[in-house]
């Protein structure tokens, strides 16, 4: 008998450590340490701590991690809506999703970020880059400025790896600057400066390509137009 009130009292013994260990254990990883590092984040990346917020007059409209696109309402009818060409537009979305163009889903939509995972030689790819290839260089000439296929770079016709890619090349930004500035009004000069602008080099002098983010170019033309306009 008094050898089960023993081991009893070390079975409640060891519940209680082990109890005593989780509830500190908890404290510790579920709310000192997230805590800490929320507060070391803030302090060194405020930006990127809070999504790398883009703000237009004050008001979040996306980040600068993350591409949207730029679209017109669809149409009745319409599986894929046509490009707004007042604007500069991304590169292609492949994404995870499927529609019955050839296979992609062109929206930038987070629940389906990733790649086609096609081949080089896949026939479906290489429809859709000729596609693309013939839409930029049609929706890109306008009087006066004349897009050969051979300037069309290659991240205008094929997407990123995640298929959220928030940034263009200098020279699809470049490409698209005669059209912007022809349908919203504006000199190729203003739309080039633009561009200047808000074109980065290489992190550090050598990671990454040069880039443009597309959602601040839009931003600027937008604030452009509107001064115009005013």
């Amino acid at each position: 008998m008094p050898h089960t009130n023993t081991s009893a009292g070390t079975t409640l013994r060891l519940l209680w450590a082990g109890l005593r260990a989780l509830l500190v254990l908890s404290i510790v990883t579920g709310v000192i340490y997230p805590l800490v590092v929320t507060g070391v984040a803030q302090a060194a990346f405020p930006g990127k701590a809070n999504g790398s917020e883009i703000k237009d007059h004050g008001k979040v409209v996306g980040s600068t991690s993350i591409g949207q696109s730029y679209n017109l309402p669809l149409k009745k009818g319409q599986e894929t809506p046509d490009p707004d060409l007042h604007f500069f537009q991304p590169r292609p979305s492949a994404g995870l999703g499927s529609n019955r163009a050839n296979g992609f889903n062109p929206q930038y939509n987070l629940l389906v970020s990733g790649a086609s995972n096609l081949a080089g030689n896949n026939k479906d790819l290489i429809s859709a880059v000729k596609d693309r290839k013939a839409a930029v260089v049609k929706d890109n000439t306008v009087p006066g400025y004349t897009v050969r296929p051979s300037q069309v770079p290659a991240d205008a016709v094929t997407s990123s790896g995640s298929g959220l890619d928030p940034d263009i090349s200098p020279a699809y930004a470049n490409l698209q600057v005669h059209r912007v500035a022809k349908i919203n009004n504006l000199t190729v000069a203003q739309v080039q400066k633009i561009v200047d602008d808000h074109s980065k080099g290489r992190i550090l002098g050598f990671v990454g390509d040069p880039r443009v983010n597309v959602l601040q170019l839009n931003i600027a033309v937008k604030d452009l137009v509107a001064t115009h306009k005013g």
